[in-house]
């Protein structure tokens, strides 16, 4: 077993955001998420919800950006052992993307049930 080293937890750190710098850079979808997330954190401060709503919120937001993190990951694991177009490969795919959509689909729930409140 390896000996407990700081240094190397603050390496995996490096390469934690290196991980996160590559879905930003290259990934459109996760620019929706953050455009979203912002919209959300916006109207939770103009509305002045309560603690227990901005741990629902908190929660569903991390929770759809690490699925289109994940997603992305299994996107480019599948192009790494299939480059070439195969079926199967393009069904991982989709079932990732559609991990996705549910989270973002169950974030929005949890939004709704958050914010009609203040609105009406």
């Amino acid at each position: 077993m390896e000996k407990f080293s700081i240094g190397k937890r603050l390496k995996s750190f490096g390469y934690a955001a290196k991980g996160i710098g590559n879905v930003l850079c290259c990934e459109h979808n996760i620019w929706i998420h953050l455009i979203i997330t912002l919209l959300v954190v916006a109207a939770g401060f103009f509305f002045d919800i309560q603690r227990g709503e901005w741990i629902a919120l908190v929660l569903c937001i991390g929770l759809v950006l690490a699925a289109e993190t994940f997603n992305t990951a299994i996107e480019r694991l599948v192009d790494l052992v299939s480059p070439n177009r195969h079926p199967l490969a393009g069904e991982v795919k989709d079932i990732a993307a559609g991990a996705v959509l549910i989270c973002a689909i169950a974030a929005a729930v949890v939004g709704l049930i958050v914010f009609i409140p203040y609105l009406f």
